[in-house]
């Protein structure tokens, strides 16, 4: 009976020790914080704490302005212009490329409009900047919309546009945040001063990895655009957190990135849209595929499956574009499946494929010409230099980029929330 007392109380000292260990191989790290996956509780959005006392001050007693769309919701589904209209004196709406409701086409111009009498303002029209009478409506403004973590996504153009001309006129910026569905994770080229446009306006990487509400932060301050600028932050969100670790539903950010999943594949590809190949827009999955008219299905797909990049499966396909490039034509190529986000380099991914085409197909893989509104051609300002152009070594191109991300990864530092 005595051993098997002391049997029983030594395996009551041992499971906690077993159990911690279970607990921690599933933890996340990131600095001091550790994130667990399992049973984390759901984010809380900026937007779900205006009726903490200290968040609904920014916004009693002042004519509110609101910079949003459609993934301006809160966790529970209601728009964030609604909710904020119940509590706030709403009086202008402004919004960016795909209009308030995410309707627009990519790179259609829009007018103004008007929801429930508040007007709402186009900042993707005949100017892409509030004007000092747009302003001259409200005192503050507050933003809540998502942004996908890619450079290239406009949205982040459209609000450093605001930033700019709220700190020129006097008016406050209230920034409620939301989680970077591709997490913390800094990858890809810094752009390049030389291509800057509208689809990347300051020297951060292509994967920049901040929140919409760091990136304010850090452009207020390295760029002295100096407005007046608050940020509600976030509850329970690590940097190590995609989207499925929040516990949030999506709601499509734009007409061609309707899942959480298509942000990574829009970080896969977004590039590869501006040369001669095909992503898959005009399909019902857009940025999945890869390929071209004069492509061979069989080929490419087994050209990359030799790559051997980690995280990544590829599989011969073909698809006929209802619209865009090669609308009506058979395209063949390869469909992309991320197997696991956490460990893919999305840039280098995307490289790779364009690098290995360009090989592949020389003479159809040309350049394209100029758009956007800044210098070179169009894949340059897209990927915010001109490594693709040359046709650089891979290898070479990727120690750069990783020397990039870790000198960007210092000065933004001081700027991070969380």
């Amino acid at each position: 009976m005595k051993r098997i007392a002391l049997l029983f109380l030594a395996l009551m000292m041992l499971t906690p020790c077993a159990s911690a260990k279970l607990h921690n191989k599933h933890a996340v790290k990131h600095e001091n914080k550790v994130c667990l996956k399992q049973e984390h509780p759901a984010t809380v959005l900026g937007i779900d704490r205006i009726d903490e006392v200290a968040v609904a001050a920014l916004l009693e007693n002042k004519r509110v302005g609101v910079f949003t769309n459609q993934s301006g919701i809160d966790s529970k589904l209601r728009s964030s212009v609604d909710l904020l209209r119940e509590k706030f004196n709403v009086t202008a709406i402004f919004v960016p490329e795909h209009g308030l409701l995410g309707a627009v086409a990519a790179g259609e111009k829009f007018t103004n409009s008007n929801y429930e009498g508040i007007t709402v303002y186009s900042l993707y029209g005949d100017s892409r900047r509030p004007s000092k009478a747009m302003l001259d409506t409200i005192d503050v403004i507050a933003v809540d919309i998502q942004d996908i973590g890619v450079r290239h996504y406009t949205y982040t153009s459209s609000l450093a546009y605001i930033m700019e001309e709220c700190a020129k006129y006097g008016k406050q910026v209230v920034i409620f945040d939301r989680p970077n569905p591709l997490g913390g994770t800094i990858q890809g080229p810094v752009l390049k001063p030389e291509f800057k446009s509208f689809i990347g306006l300051y020297e951060i990487p292509l994967r920049h990895g901040l929140t919409i509400g760091e990136f304010a932060k850090y452009i207020n301050e390295e760029n002295k655009i100096n407005c007046n600028l608050e940020v509600v932050s976030l509850k329970n969100w690590c940097r190590n957190m995609l989207w499925k670790d929040t516990n949030l539903p999506w709601v499509q950010t734009s007409p061609l990135i309707p899942t959480a999943e298509t942000a990574f594949l829009y970080a896969s590809t977004g590039v590869c849209g501006d040369t001669a190949l095909s992503v898959g827009v005009g399909t019902a999955k857009p940025f999945y595929f890869v390929g071209a008219p004069f492509a061979e299905a069989d080929k490419v797909t087994q050209a990359f499956i030799k790559l051997q990049i980690p995280g990544v499966g590829f599989r011969k396909a073909a698809f006929t574009p209802r619209y865009g490039r090669y609308k009506d034509e058979l395209v063949q190529g390869t469909e992309i499946y991320i197997l696991n986000p956490e460990i893919v380099n999305f840039p280098e991914l995307e490289y790779l494929m364009i690098y290995t085409m360009q090989k592949m197909y020389p003479k159809e893989m040309l350049e394209l010409p100029k758009r956007y509104g800044g210098n070179g051609n169009v894949v340059d300002i897209a990927l915010g230099e001109d490594s693709i152009e040359k046709q650089e070594a891979p290898d070479t191109v990727f120690i750069r980029w990783k020397e990039e991300c870790a000198n960007f990864s210092k000065v933004v530092k001081k700027y991070l929330l969380y």
